[in-house]
């Protein structure tokens, strides 16, 4: 399996001069824990909700601190035929938990943590099956719930 059969679409920001608020919403609202920072068609950077956490932790200001003073600059990609396993083994290794899916500095989608740890959930010797689309439903549902103000 490659990555580029479970990546999902990446979300991204606005600029990287929104502010860390301004991305934390933007997270919160697609469900997900990365937004890549672009910079025309070239992936500039990503930060991820561990980074804004680390920066409010250390005193940034998220109304007034930028999402370029808190992102990763030099960002880990693999190509669409880069077997799971593999970046597997490059997110444990790294300590990451998005990679950014790229093909001739094209940005493609992103692999997450949650994407291998389903797939290897479901591909597990007697474990219940986990199908792909299954995450995108919730993940879906999710987004529902937060449009209509339903946050549990």
């Amino acid at each position: 399996m490659q990555v580029r059969d479970v990546m999902t679409e990446a979300t991204v920001t606005d600029s990287a001069a929104d502010s860390l608020r301004s991305a934390a919403e933007r997270m919160w609202r697609n469900q997900t824990g990365s937004l890549l920072v672009m910079d025309g068609d070239q992936l500039a950077g990503i930060i991820t909700e561990r980074d804004v956490l680390r920066a409010v932790a250390l005193g940034a200001d998220p109304d007034t601190s930028t999402v370029d003073e808190a992102m990763t600059a030099e960002v880990l990609t693999v190509p669409p035929g880069t077997l799971l396993t593999d970046a597997a083994r490059l997110m444990a290794t790294r300590w990451i938990r998005h990679l950014p899916v790229t093909d001739a500095g094209r940005v493609l989608g992103v692999v997450s943590m949650r994407d291998v740890t389903g797939v290897f959930a479901a591909l597990a010797p007697g474990s219940v099956q986990v199908e792909h689309e299954f995450d995108q439903l919730v993940r879906e549902r999710r987004l529902a719930r937060i449009e209509h103000g339903d946050l549990d």
